[in-house]
């Protein structure tokens, strides 16, 4: 049986510490947030089926969060806040959340929420999957390359060239394996197409601002870096190698 996983964005070690022991009884795997300037790459990381998210948080609020992850992913989102006026409740509905439980709560009732939410969702689908390089995302449901509030889509060969050199990190990837990726029964992929795609990839992720991210190896393939600092101009460079 799967067991599931929950990240807690809760600012209050105490009512965290409280959550984490209560649903830890039943069986989920709780994460808790420590840090809460980057709570988009702890979400990564953690890869949750469901996050609990409180409102008022340091740096950033809960509905900033939530617009985040949502940009990445359609996890489903449970506010537990003390704010649950209309007002603010609307507004966490309308920002993607999924449900809303008010501070104090009883953990009979976020239980009996969270087991409903995961029952719901996950009888139907499977866990949405997001992978991380430096801040970038790639959304693995959605095909599509997220950096910060910007969001572009690729198509299925784009989406195959950056799964694998996600895949690989800062390693370089010859394009022989770039190719043998793209293969299938239905698409014929030759070294002049492999080069359309990359040319085509560049101009998306120059239009996130991270026109930088793919570098060209001379002589052996590609690779992701981390800015055109550095670089020794490689990312400036034709795609024939």
């Amino acid at each position: 049986m799967e067991k599931y996983r929950i990240l807690v964005v809760e600012d209050d070690t105490v009512i965290a510490e409280q959550i984490r022991n209560y649903l830890g009884k039943w069986g989920y795997d709780v994460v808790c947030v420590q840090d809460f300037q980057n709570v988009l790459q702890e979400f990564t990381a953690a890869e949750p089926h469901i996050v609990l998210l409180d409102i008022g948080l340091p740096f950033y609020n809960g509905y900033y969060w939530c617009s985040q992850i949502r940009q990445v992913s359609q996890v489903p989102i449970i506010f537990v806040s003390s704010a649950g006026d209309n007002m603010n409740i609307v507004m966490a509905v309308n920002m993607g959340g999924d449900d809303f439980v008010t501070k104090p709560f009883e953990p009979e009732i976020l239980g009996a929420k969270v087991q409903a939410m995961i029952r719901r969702t996950y009888a139907f689908r499977g866990q949405t999957s997001v992978m991380e390089y430096r801040g970038i995302l790639l959304d693995m449901s959605g095909t599509a390359i997220v950096a910060g509030d910007k969001r572009q889509d690729l198509t299925k060969n784009e989406f195959r060239i950056m799964q694998l050199l996600f895949e690989n990190g800062g390693r370089t990837v010859s394009r022989e394996a770039i190719m043998k990726r793209l293969w299938d029964n239905d698409c014929f992929v030759d070294d002049n197409t492999l080069t359309v795609n990359m040319t085509r990839l560049r101009k998306k992720l120059e239009s996130l601002g991270r026109g930088e991210l793919i570098h060209t190896r001379r002589g052996l393939g590609y690779c992701l870096g981390e800015s055109a600092a550095g670089t020794g101009g490689q990312t400036g460079e034709r795609d024939e190698i």
